[in-house]
């Protein structure tokens, strides 16, 4: 039997500040699909049941926003009315932009539709007099409809996975003139507008990236035992980081992106590709915090602006209960180390590799296409339901207090040893994925609070196989491939039915939760009035 979970605070206990940093900001795929209905609908329920405060997404100068073109004589035209209907719609949301400048608008690109289905301009710009030109534009634009105050809120980052190839057709140098370029635009509208980069991809544990593009005859080629015997670092971030400082120029913000596999972009999910160990997230998020700290900028926030268990929009991992899981135990091993980790994406609403060919197609989104939630969903709504102290905590489990009502919560978790890797990519099918749910035995949990009035009633919430798995639910219906509207509605109330139940605390005032955690299962204790 896998050692207990066991786990004791009072409830007047002081205990330390619990920054939500994991519902600070999530990702979507791009700005043009932020204009569908299905989008924002399924937007403002992420952001009303798991508190997500900025959304990030890729495209904002691509053709379908038509941002940026030009006449017959070169002169540049500027239009943003795609661009407002958006921003408006997320801001009567309640959602802030997370602003990625790129990619190129195709008058302004070098090559065109480098990558994904929608045909993306990965390429610096011709002209970076020109580019500079849009960000003053687009700046000044923003402030005037939504106020200074509300801009500075936002945060601007420039381009994304400019490391790779499919992203930008140019050199580590050519990025950094193209930073220099966009943060001094930024800042010459309003030095109190955020800005950073490098938005490179996952970390490496060899010099692939050392020199000006990806040589892959520096790649370490190992075996999964063998993954995680090896030193991972964030790409380009030093260089970054030491490029700024020799320029002068400003770093209010860290981003990369901290994906815990030996691969990085993959549009289909296809090829065999290895996945580092559980603990791949805390610690590479350890190691950034330690080396901005100790690096020319240690006051910039870190903001990992997209992460996920993989990097594949076609990997069925995602669309099950041990993602769920994997989400839940990353985000409370890494308390403390950074100021955002983006989940990768809110929504399957999504079509970098084209539009998923069924229901369940191991597409990114905590959400499917018709809204129906995934496990992811249910984890990150559970999260968000935790208070802002932490009372206690444990590999397992955290007990913790809001300090505006004084309402108990605490969570707890099972991801069974059997399983000491991330969450398996399952990329050819479902079979990794259903093997990998079937591996574990329960995990027994005691967790009590003293100091709690008697009678107090709680809410006790489960996350498993039975309950709130949307996969599950599907596969009982006998995996329809082309779901009626009745039995979408069906998997949907299936999908939400996660096991709720009451706990009352007894006359000696405390709460005593003794049972047993079936693997991969999440559980939400919530004090209720």
């Amino acid at each position: 039997m896998p050692e207990p979970i066991v786990l004791h605070s009072d409830a007047d206990a002081a205990g330390t500040v619990l920054r939500h940093y994991w519902s600070r900001v999530v990702g979507a795929g791009r700005a043009n699909e932020g204009l569908r209905a299905d989008w924002q609908r399924q937007l403002a329920e992420a952001h009303a049941s798991c508190g997500f405060e900025y959304v990030r997404f890729h495209g904002l100068f691509h053709d379908d926003m038509f941002v940026y073109t030009q006449r017959e004589d070169g002169s540049p035209v500027y239009n943003f009315q795609y661009v407002d209907a958006l921003f408006d719609a997320l801001l009567d949301l309640g959602v802030r932009p997370f602003v990625e400048f790129g990619f190129s608008p195709r008058p302004l690109a070098r090559e065109t539709g480098t990558v994904f289905w929608w045909g993306a301009h990965g390429a610096p710009p011709t002209d970076l007099d020109r580019w500079a030109g849009l960000i003053d534009r687009i700046v000044r634009h923003w402030i005037g409809r939504y106020g200074r105050e509300e801009v500075r809120r936002w945060y601007f980052e420039v381009w994304n996975e400019p490391n790779l190839r499919g992203f930008f057709r140019g050199t580590r140098g050519e990025y950094f003139e193209l930073y220099r370029a966009t943060a001094r635009a930024v800042k010459a509208v309003d030095a109190g507008l955020r800005v950073g980069g490098p938005a490179t991809s996952n970390f490496v544990p060899d010099p692939r990236f050392d020199g000006e593009t990806e040589d892959f005859a520096r790649q370490t080629r190992v075996r999964g035992d063998q993954i995680d015997t090896l030193a991972w670092r964030p790409v380009w971030v030093e260089q970054f980081l030491g490029f700024c400082q020799r320029e002068g120029l400003p770093v209010d913000f860290v981003s990369t992106h901290p994906y815990p596999t030996d691969w990085a972009l993959d549009e289909h999910g296809q090829g065999e590709k290895l996945t580092r160990g559980v603990d791949a997230t805390p610690t590479d998020l350890a190691v950034l915090r330690d080396l901005l700290a100790a690096g020319p900028f240690p006051d910039a926030e870190i903001h990992l602006t997209e992460w996920s268990s993989s990097s594949s929009p076609r990997d069925h991992a995602h669309d099950t209960l041990p993602a769920a899981t994997y989400v839940t135990r990353s985000v409370l091993h890494s308390l403390d180390t950074v100021d955002s980790l983006a989940y990768w994406t809110f929504t399957d609403v999504f079509e970098e590799g084209g539009a998923g060919d069924e229901l369940f197609h191991g597409g990114f989104g905590m959400l499917t296409l018709p809204g129906i939630p995934k496990p992811t969903f249910h984890a990150y709504r559970m999260l968000h339901a935790l208070g802002d102290r932490l009372l206690a905590r444990t590999d397992g489990a955290v007990i913790t207090r809001d300090s505006a009502s004084g309402r108990i919560s605490a969570l707890a978790y099972h991801y069974p040893a059997e399983e000491p890797r991330t969450v398996p990519a399952s990329l050819d099918g479902r079979d990794v994925a259903r093997s990998t749910q079937a591996k574990g035995s329960p995990r027994h949990l005691c967790l009590t609070v003293a100091g709690m009035a008697p009678g107090t009633r709680l809410e006790l919430e489960v996350l498993d196989a039975d309950h709130g798995d949307a996969i599950g639910a599907w596969r009982a219906m006998g995996e329809p491939g082309e779901p009626t509207r009745e039995q979408l509605a069906e998997l949907d109330r299936r999908a939400r039915a996660t096991g709720v139940s009451t706990i009352t605390v007894g006359a000696d005032g405390c709460l005593r939760l003794d049972r047993e955690l079936s693997p991969w299962s999440v559980l939400l204790l919530r004090q209720l009035g």
